[in-house]
C-alpha cells in the first residue's frame, strides 16, 4: 500500500504526541514493507525528504509569520499535494485546522481519520472558537471513511454521534530501559522523594488543583511541575505559587531520557488530564514504573483501572499526599501497569493494529469498487 500521514507538524518528533505517534507509526509500516509519505511543516528542523525509510514531503506552513491561522493554510496545502499522490489510504490526525477543507481530500483514497480527544471542551478555547471546532469534528467524521478512537470513552461518543464506522485503536508506548539515578542529581532531587508533573500548562489538566492539595497538604518533600509556562495561564500559576520555594517550575524539559527517570523515581506522579482520549504523557509514566495519581475521570480510568490513586479535588489530592502507602499496594499497582504496556499498548501492537484495518478497508474498498 500506499500510505499517506497528515495532521502533524511532521517526522521526527519535535513537538508532541501525534508527531510522536507518527513517528513509531510511519517507520513500523515501511518496515512491514509499505510506502509511507508524512507531511512536514516547512518550519520543521529536519529538511530531508526521507528519515529512516520514510519519505517526507514539506509543506509551506505559515503559522510562523501569521500565528495560527497559518495551520490553516499548512493544512491545505498538504491536502493539495495528497490529491496527487494516489494514496491508498491516508490517514488525518485530528481535525482541528483540516477540516474546512474536507470538500478538497482525495476521491480515490480511503480516508480514516483518528479524532483525538474532546477538543472543543477544553476551556482554554472562547466560546467561538469551541463551537467552530464542534462543527470541525462534524466535517472530519462526516468526510472520512473509517474513524479511529483512541480511547473507549472517544469510541462510544463517537457511535452515539455519528453514522460512521469507528475503531478503538489505542496510543503507544516502550519500556524505558535501565533507570539512571544520575540524572536526578542534574536536577537537584533525591529518589522518591519529590513529587512530578509534566503537562502542558492549561486548565483542563487540573494543575491548579493539583498544587492547591500539595500546598494543604503541608508535604516538606518538593513539587516538581515540568511544562513550558510560556502562555497566560503557565504565568498566573506561576505567580499564584512564587511564594512556595518548594513548588518549582522547571520549564519544557524534552529530554526523553530525563523525563522517564523523573517519571521511575519520583514518590507520586500526579495525571490531571481530564479531556481527550489515551494520553501519551499517560502512557509513558506507566512505561516508566511511576506511582500514578490521577484526575477521576472515564479516559484515564479506562487506561488505569484500578491500579492507581484517584482525585477529583484538592482535599482528595492532599488526602493521598497525607496517607501512608503500603510498599506492596505500590508495587502492584506499578507492575499491574507494566503488563498492560506489553499486552495492550506496546508499538508493535498498535502499528499492527493499523496495518490490520487499513488492508481490511482497502480489500473492503476493492470489493465495493
Amino acid at each position: 500500500m500506499k500510505i499517506g500521514i497528515l495532521g502533524t507538524r511532521g517526522v521526527p518528533n519535535h513537538y508532541g504526541g501525534f508527531e510522536q505517534f507518527a513517528e513509531y507509526l510511519s517507520v513500523g509500516l515501511v518496515e512491514r514493507g509499505h510506502e509511507v509519505v508524512v507531511y512536514n511543516s516547512s518550519t520543521h528542523p529536519y529538511q530531508k525528504d526521507n528519515w529512516k525509510g520514510v519519505k517526507i514531503v514539506h509543506c509551506k506552513d505559515l503559522e510562523d509569520k501569521i500565528g495560527t491561522a497559518g495551520q490553516f493554510f499548512y493544512d491545505l496545502n498538504c491536502i493539495l499535494n495528497a490529491r496527487k499522490q494516489g494514496f491508498s489510504v491516508l490517514l488525518q490526525l485530528g481535525y482541528t485546522s483540516n477540516s474546512i477543507w474536507y470538500n478538497l481530500l482525495p476521491k480515490n483514497s480511503i480516508i480514516v481519520t483518528n479524532m483525538d480527544g474532546l477538543e472543543w471542551k477544553r476551556s482554554k478555547y472562547s466560546k467561538m472558537v469551541q463551537l467552530f471546532l464542534r462543527k470541525a469534528e462534524k466535517w472530519a467524521a462526516e468526510s472520512s471513511d473509517h474513524l479511529i478512537a483512541d480511547s473507549i470513552g472517544i469510541l462510544k461518543y463517537l457511535e452515539g454521534l455519528y453514522d460512521r464506522p469507528v475503531t478503538f485503536i489505542s496510543y503507544g508506548s516502550e519500556s524505558m530501559g535501565d533507570p539512571n539515578v544520575d540524572v536526578l542529581r542534574e536536577y537537584g532531587l533525591v529518589e522518591n522523594q519529590y513529587y512530578l508533573l509534566i503537562a502542558r500548562m492549561e486548565p483542563e489538566n487540573n494543575i491548579e488543583i493539583i498544587l492547591d492539595g500539595y500546598v494543604e497538604s503541608n508535604s516538606s518533600l518538593p513539587f516538581i511541575v515540568v511544562g513550558k509556562v510560556n502562555n497566560s495561564f503557565g504565568q498566573y500559576l506561576q505567580r499564584k505559587f512564587e511564594d512556595n520555594p518548594l513548588i518549582i517550575f522547571k520549564g519544557g524539559i524534552y529530554n526523553f531520557s530525563h523525563l522517564n527517570n523523573l517519571r521511575f523515581y519520583s514518590k507520586f506522579y500526579f495525571h490531571g488530564h481530564s479531556v481527550g482520549g489515551t494520553n501519551p504523557s499517560l502512557l509513558e509514566a506507566m512505561s516508566s514504573s511511576a506511582l500514578i495519581v490521577a484526575n477521576d475521570n472515564i479516559f484515564n480510568r479506562t487506561v488505569l483501572d484500578v491500579h492507581a490513586l484517584y482525585f477529583s479535588n484538592s482535599f482528595e489530592v492532599a488526602s493521598l499526599i497525607n496517607k501512608p502507602l503500603k510498599e506492596n499496594s505500590r508495587k502492584v499497582m506499578i507492575e499491574a501497569n507494566l503488563r498492560k504496556i506489553e499486552k495492550k499498548h506496546s508499538w508493535k501492537k498498535i502499528i499492527d493494529s493499523y496495518l490490520n484495518l487499513f488492508i481490511k478497508l482497502t480489500k473492503q474498498n476493492r470489493v465495493d469498487v
